[in-house]
C-alpha cells in the first residue's frame, strides 16, 4: 500500500472519528476507530501530543500498527499512545474475517436503555430500514462493566459478538463492526438511534412493542448506494 493510499485511508478514520463526536456518541475524549490494513496490520485512533477527543480528530492521529499495538515504522507511534483498549479491536479483526473496521464509542442512550433492561430492539420499521434490521438479529450484551484491555477480556466480548454486527457494552458503551468504516460507523448510529427512541417511549409512558415479522419482511432493501453511500455524505456534510 502507498503512502497516498494510508494517508486517504487515515483521512477516512479521522473523519469518521469527528462524525462518531459530532453525533453524540463519543463526547469528551474517549472512544477509538480502527480500520484492517492486511493481516497483521491496522490503522487506529490514537492519542497524540494534542488530544482534544474525537470531535477534533486529525488524520495524524490515526497511526499504523501491529496487531499486538507495535509501530510498523519507525517514529510511527512517537509522541502517541495505542488505545488502552486496542485488544478490543484486534481480538475482533483475528477472529472475524469478515469484518475491517471496529467502532468503539459511549453512547450515553445505548448504555442507559440497556441498564433499564429494554435492550436494542426491532421497535421501529421504516424510519430506520438498515437499523431495524440490525436490531432484528439481534444485538447482544457482553454483561461486564471492565476496560477491555487485554486479550482474555477482549476473548470474552469476541464471544459475547458471535457473528452479529454490535454488542452493547454493559454499563460501558457498544462495539461495532463493518465491512468498512461508514458501515461500522452507520451501525453505531442506528443501534443509537433505536436505544433513544426506546428510552423516549418508555419516558412518556409507552410499551415497546417489537415491530411484527409480517412488517419486517417488507421493508425493501434500498441498497447500499442509499443506505451506506449517500448515508455516509451526509455525515461527512454535517461535520463541514
Amino acid at each position: 500500500m502507498t503512502k497516498q493510499d494510508l494517508a486517504l485511508l487515515r483521512r477516512l478514520v479521522a473523519d469518521a472519528c469527528r462524525v462518531l463526536a459530532a453525533r453524540g456518541l463519543a463526547d469528551g475524549i474517549l472512544g477509538h476507530i480502527s480500520l484492517r490494513v492486511d493481516e497483521r496490520t491496522l490503522l487506529v485512533r490514537c492519542r497524540g501530543p494534542r488530544e482534544r477527543g474525537l470531535l477534533y480528530t486529525e488524520p495524524a492521529d490515526i497511526r499504523l500498527v501491529d496487531v499486538d499495538g507495535a509501530a510498523v515504522t519507525p517514529g510511527e507511534l512517537d509522541g502517541w499512545t495505542v488505545p488502552n483498549e486496542l485488544p478490543l479491536h484486534t481480538e475482533v479483526l483475528r477472529t472475524r474475517a469478515d469484518v475491517t473496521c471496529v467502532v468503539h464509542t459511549h453512547p450515553p442512550a445505548v448504555v442507559a436503555a440497556d441498564l433499564a433492561g429494554l435492550g436494542i430492539r426491532p421497535v421501529i420499521g421504516a424510519f430506520d430500514i438498515p437499523g431495524t434490521r440490525l436490531a432484528a438479529r439481534g444485538v447482544p450484551v457482553y454483561p461486564r462493566g471492565v476496560l477491555i484491555r487485554d486479550r482474555r477480556l477482549a476473548a470474552q466480548m469476541v464471544t459475547a459478538l458471535g457473528d452479529r454486527d454490535a454488542v452493547v457494552l454493559r454499563g460501558h458503551g457498544l462495539t461495532t463492526t463493518g465491512t468498512g468504516v461508514p458501515e461500522a460507523v452507520l451501525r453505531a448510529i442506528s443501534v443509537d438511534t433505536v436505544a433513544r427512541l426506546s428510552l423516549d417511549v418508555v419516558k412518556a409512558g409507552g410499551t415497546l412493542t417489537d415491530l411484527p415479522e409480517e412488517d419486517i419482511q417488507e421493508l425493501p432493501d434500498l441498497g447500499d448506494s442509499f443506505n451506506h453511500d449517500t448515508a455516509w455524505r451526509h455525515e461527512l456534510a454535517r461535520i463541514g
